[in-house]
């Protein structure tokens, strides 16, 4: 399947170079023409000598040889690929990745191609974790930059925890899956498929200044919308208020309460899939006060409250505009498996996302998540944890795959 394909392979600095080495044996064998880069730091764990022996071709590393730019100048190295790989990707590069810099020859080839770009990211846990490093991940997945990894485990730093890259055999799936269409970055995949996602809180108000609300930050609700769109699909976003930016190419329906959300969605029909991964409240005060209220003396006001829509059951329910495939999310404490399966019979959804927001999870406003699938037949797939891009990634290629199917 990869015979043929041209990979321009970019190492740069970590212990995780080394399996590099393999990746690039692996390719070799599956027919694959690799180009290398190896950065000044890369050069510090594995030899130029190494890469050379395995690629069959010269390996370049310096910016302002004029011997490579008459050979191969870096426009060329960087476009002459079907796709560039930065294995590993460190937090250093990816920054560069996303403030556009380009000081050496790596970062120069990255910001000059017009090719897809694969990372494979490794670090340690509190680098990959830093807020800095998250916001990198998720501008270059906004810019449609590919991911695989990275995992969890036992780092080379003795610490344990997600940091680890990828393994080859999981990159040459990733490679695989850029290169031959299957990619959550491939805009092929959902190409023709219609989305509404439902991200972010509700607020329903009490009075004019005052509202009832819950702590969703809307992260994952838009990295979803992102994926899709990267995907393909054609996305209809209905956010509550939140401070995350819109992703690219989704077309956007900015709402409050919990009505006005159930009313986006609906305008939003026909579509083919449907996330509700919006934390909507529960609960709306009746009659809210059209004045602020004041304390008068006598205690707080008597608050009547009335059942919100479920807008969840509502899409899953629907007679004629039901979505093929519509998919909720369980944000649960206890029980956290048994109370999705009993969620999703009870609001007739297919697949539902189950994730602990006990205390000390720090899943609301976090940067990661843990998810457990429940499918359409009750079977529970446990995803490792990971980044909320990542979930929105593997999520939307788990959709690609149940329409690829016929489902």
């Amino acid at each position: 399947m990869l015979d043929g394909k041209r990979i321009l392979l970019i190492v740069s600095g970590g212990i995780a170079a080394y399996k590099s080495l393999v990746l690039v044996r692996r390719l070799r064998e599956s027919g694959v023409a690799v180009r290398a880069i190896l950065t000044a730091g890369g050069a510090a764990f594995v030899t130029p000598l190494s890469l050379a022996a395995l690629t069959e071709g010269k390996v370049y590393q310096d910016l302002f040889s004029l011997t490579d730019e008459s050979e191969m100048g870096h426009i060329r190295l960087s476009r002459e690929a079907d796709l560039v790989v930065v294995a590993p990707a460190t937090a250093d590069l990816m920054a560069k990745m996303a403030a556009g810099l380009a000081d050496d020859l790596a970062s120069t080839a990255l910001l000059a191609t017009d090719k897809p770009v694969l990372i494979a990211p490794a670090m340690n846990i509190e680098m990959w974790s830093h807020a800095a490093t998250q916001a990198n991940v998720g501008l270059l997945a906004r810019r449609g930059v590919l991911r695989v990894g990275p995992g969890a485990g036992e780092l080379a730093c003795g610490e344990t925890g997600a940091g680890r890259m990828a393994e080859p055999e999981e990159i040459m799936l990733a490679i695989e899956a850029a290169l031959m269409g299957r990619a959550a970055g491939d805009d092929r995949a959902l190409i023709g498929k219609r989305a509404v996602v439902t991200s972010g809180p509700t607020w329903e108000p009490i009075d004019p200044v005052r509202y009832i609300a819950n702590r969703s930050s809307g992260k994952q609700g838009h990295a979803i919308a992102s994926a899709l769109a990267r995907h393909g699909a054609e996305v209809v976003l209905v956010t509550g208020p939140t401070h995350e930016p819109d992703p690219a190419h989704v077309s956007m329906r900015r709402i409050e309460t919990a009505r006005e959300m159930l009313d986006a969605c609906m305008d939003a029909l026909p579509a083919d899939i449907a996330v509700c991964a919006a934390a909507v409240a529960d609960w709306r005060v009746r009659a809210a006060a059209s004045e602020k209220l004041k304390k008068d003396g006598d205690g707080p006001p008597a608050l009547e409250l009335a059942e919100n829509p479920d807008i969840l059951h509502r899409l899953a329910t629907l007679e004629n505009r039901r979505p093929p495939l519509v998919i909720g999310f369980a944000a649960e404490t206890e029980h956290v498996v048994a109370h999705a399966r009993e969620k999703r019979r009870r609001k007739g959804c297919d697949w539902i996302l189950a994730n602990d927001v006990s205390p000390g999870t720090d899943i609301f406003g976090g940067e990661h998540n843990t998810i457990h699938l429940v499918d359409e037949r009750d079977r529970v797939e446990d995803w490792p944890p990971t980044d909320k891009v990542e979930v929105a990634d593997r999520l939307a290629r788990r959709i690609a795959g149940h329409f690829a199917a016929g489902a």
